[in-house]
């Protein structure tokens, strides 16, 4: 797909599915840029794109803060030309039951995986509109829709982001801009070896992580690149009429009921 002369940010932009979106789009011709709130992962990632001849800006930003997304982002005005593209996949996935988790927590988990898509997309409407319209991607989960145990907060706040993705579908439609969803399943990214972590011991944890991806039609935990292609196309021009939509990409997992029948 053709990005050349195009921005792009993507929140989250330094591991998983969001770097495997801007190798995808830094491949395209895009000047990408990688928002993360720490600077060591943003450097790892760097050097990584690099090995492949591909470079990103990196900014270190904390999604879930004005300032420091309002400084990020007029830091790329000042680096690159006109925003045109973005990915919101910023998330945490602490687990706990809306009994057992303190307030605290539920807000960082809402403050981090919904208003920091919010605040995002709060700045980045206006430039888009002002370059002549945009793409955005909101990555949202297949929790959004059917939920596991004990991941209340992260349940909630992906499916606020598939309204958030819907809302602004409606809204910014006049401005040029197309606002659509990705719910990835099971992928064998860093959020899904951190749940696995907090689930299993060190030596189970690869097993535990392929038995999650054999619940999928497929019979596998997907790859970070497999959810970037689907991301990639929603920004490219190939997307043009896909809006207020979302895609999931989850090897058949929604698409199977529980259902066990005899041999």
């Amino acid at each position: 797909m053709e990005f050349s002369g195009r921005t792009a940010l993507i929140t989250g932009g330094a591991t998983g599915i969001g770097l495997a979106t801007a190798r995808l789009l830094a491949r395209g011709g895009a000047t990408v840029a990688l928002i993360n709130h720490q600077e060591s992962d943003l450097d790892a990632a760097r050097k990584t794109l690099a090995g492949e001849g591909l470079d990103a800006i990196a900014l270190v930003a904390d999604v879930s803060d004005e300032a420091s997304m309002t400084e990020a982002f007029q830091t790329l005005d000042a680096r690159a030309g006109p925003l045109r593209m973005m990915v919101c996949s910023a998330a945490i996935q602490p687990f706990g039951t809306v009994e057992a988790m303190a307030p605290a927590e539920w807000d960082r988990v809402q403050s981090i995986n919904l208003n920091g898509a919010y605040l995002a997309s709060h700045l980045a409407v206006p430039r888009m509109r002002a370059a002549g319209g945009g793409a955005i991607v909101h990555l949202a989960s297949v929790q959004a829709t059917a939920t596991q145990a004990r991941i209340a907060a992260y349940s909630t706040s992906k499916a606020a982001i598939l309204g958030l993705v819907r809302a602004m579908a409606v809204d910014h439609a006049p401005d040029n801009i197309r606002v659509n969803a990705v719910s990835p399943g099971c992928i064998d990214a860093p959020m899904t070896r951190y749940s696995a972590s907090q689930n299993a011991a060190p030596e189970d944890q690869d097993a535990l992580v392929a038995h999650w991806g054999a619940a999928q039609p497929l019979g596998r935990p997907g790859r970070p690149d497999e959810v970037a292609e689907m991301i990639a196309f929603l920004l490219s021009d190939k997307a043009s009429f896909c809006s207020g939509a979302d895609y999931k990409v989850d090897g058949g997992l929604l698409a199977k009921l529980g259902v066990v029948l005899p041999d």
